[in-house]
């Protein structure tokens, strides 16, 4: 099983620790690249991916640690 695949799983079971850097990893292997943001684009993030799918998430900070509702909103449009 590869790194990614065992993210996945992580992904799935919805743990406290999932991180911002995992989540990236995981987008990644599924197609998603981060849209440039503008001048004021804070801390929302988008994500795109061939077929012009958009995720739109908060990065969380200090702490790199997603929100559950975070995490459910990722599973959903990987349907994992």
């Amino acid at each position: 099983m590869s790194k990614v695949e065992k993210l996945i799983e992580k992904l799935k079971s919805k743990p406290k620790d999932f991180t911002w850097d995992e989540m990236l990893k995981v987008l990644k292997h599924f197609g998603f690249e981060q849209m440039a943001q503008g001048k004021t684009g804070g801390s929302r993030r988008k994500f795109v991916n061939s077929e012009k799918q958009i995720i739109s998430l908060h990065e969380p900070h200090p702490q790199k640690v997603l929100k559950s509702y975070q995490l459910d909103i990722i599973i959903d449009y990987l349907k994992l």
